[in-house]
């Protein structure tokens, strides 16, 4: 019974997340056609994209798309390339972040030549029409993408070094290892993060304890590197070069084989 119920958990997920997923695909080619349509000024074709409430006059809402399509053909002209961000649900105890029931967020990307925006659009998953759409207040000059992924190369040297440091202590007789992998793999600190929007800052008190990384690539705005220098990493290699750590086989030799004292229970190290 529990493993039918186990089964039955598991099965709704995928499907959750299948559907999560095509609708996603489906809502992002939808943002797409109405962006294309609003600066163009087709604002029939937009209306029809929308789940449009029925007190809504059409003009009223031709009125707004028009201020919508000035806005973004002021700031961005009607040349723009799109890309997909993300989607998202949201449940919130908070009124004012709690989504309404049976909707995704998604979140489109525009750019021209030289600047990129966002456009935030919230769907119906029953209708797959837009409830709301607006373009968020960004306006932002296209970063370089070659310096964030320099700069990934260099943190993806932390967590190689972090696993070298595992396979030394595994193969080392040292004592009390479990203590010195959970030295390596939480003290990770600070942290030095790139943005692609923003570029380096340093996070005195951040740790990084999954393997010293962390990483995240949704468009432009929220794309960064995040490293923790491998201080706990360091320290056990320098103790270990410099022999500060007594192996489990020269603590019993010296406390004599009629010593009671557990080579664990020795003076404590890190």
């Amino acid at each position: 019974m529990k493993i039918s119920s186990v089964i039955l958990f598991l099965s709704i997920c995928f499907l959750s997340s299948c559907t999560f997923l095509a609708n996603s695909f489906k809502y992002n080619d939808a943002t797409k056609i109405f962006m294309d349509n609003l600066v163009h000024k087709d604002y029939n074709k937009c209306i029809g994209l929308m789940a449009v409430d029925n007190k809504t006059a059409p003009n009223d809402l031709k009125s707004q798309l028009d201020n919508f399509s000035n806005v973004v053909l002021k700031n961005f002209g009607d040349k723009l390339e799109y890309s997909f961000v993300k989607a998202e649900k949201k449940f919130s105890t908070n009124a004012e972040e709690k989504m309404p029931p049976n909707t995704t967020l998604v979140y489109v990307e525009y750019k021209n030549q030289e600047y990129f925006g966002m456009i935030q659009a919230l769907f119906d998953d029953k209708t797959g029409k837009i409830l709301d759409i607006k373009t968020l207040n960004i306006k932002e000059h296209i970063p370089s993408m070659t310096l964030f992924w320099l700069f990934g190369i260099v943190a993806i040297c932390v967590p190689a070094f972090v696993i070298y440091m595992i396979v030394l202590i595994k193969q080392s007789d040292m004592r009390r290892k479990w203590l010195k992998y959970l030295f390596v793999i939480v003290i990770n600190v600070p942290a030095i993060s790139y943005k692609a929007v923003g570029g380096i800052s340093v996070l005195y008190l951040n740790f990084q304890i999954l393997l010293g990384i962390s990483f995240a690539k949704e468009g432009y705005l929220n794309s960064y590197w995040t490293f923790g220098v491998p201080i706990g990493g360091l320290i056990i290699l320098w103790k270990l070069k410099t022999n500060h750590y007594k192996s489990k086989k020269a603590i019993s030799e010296s406390t004599g084989p009629e010593s009671n004292l557990d080579p664990d229970e020795a003076a404590p190290d890190i």
